[in-house]
């Protein structure tokens, strides 16, 4: 964004954690990024990181404009279309307010449903449960 006292610049990771941590505060949103980049995640986890934020999140940014792709896991019996378009109001919210640029699309992947009782790999241990106590 130009203006007359200078100029701003919006880095595409900034973006990419907004439209994350956005989409993540939806109910529904049990977790997000496939089976690799939760692994990922998972070891990142272990070893006392953080999750990042920008897990499942791809962007690209222009000079006023934002594009986002998001890839979700979403818990079981919620309704997918209505999850998917709230998701998109969120981040294309969030993204505006934030950084001024305009949101051209959000497109959304659900690569998986969370089910009850599921565990998540990164919740498993690496070591087998002993038989015997």
């Amino acid at each position: 964004m130009i203006t007359p006292k200078g100029t701003t610049t919006i880095d595409s990771g900034v973006v990419s954690k907004i439209a994350g941590l956005a989409a993540r505060e939806m109910p529904g949103v049990y977790d997000m990024g496939a089976g690799t980049a939760r692994a990922l995640g998972a070891v990142r986890g272990i070893m006392g990181a953080d999750k990042s934020a920008t897990q499942g999140v791809s962007v690209e940014v222009g000079e006023r404009q934002a594009a986002a792709d998001l890839e979700v896991i979403v818990e079981y019996g919620i309704a997918i279309p209505d999850l998917a378009a709230a998701v998109r109001r969120n981040v294309i919210t969030a993204v505006e307010r934030m950084t001024g640029l305009e949101v051209t699309e959000v497109n959304i992947k659900v690569s998986d449903v969370h089910m009850p009782g599921d565990r998540d790999r990164s919740e498993e241990s690496s070591e087998p449960e002993p038989r015997v106590q």
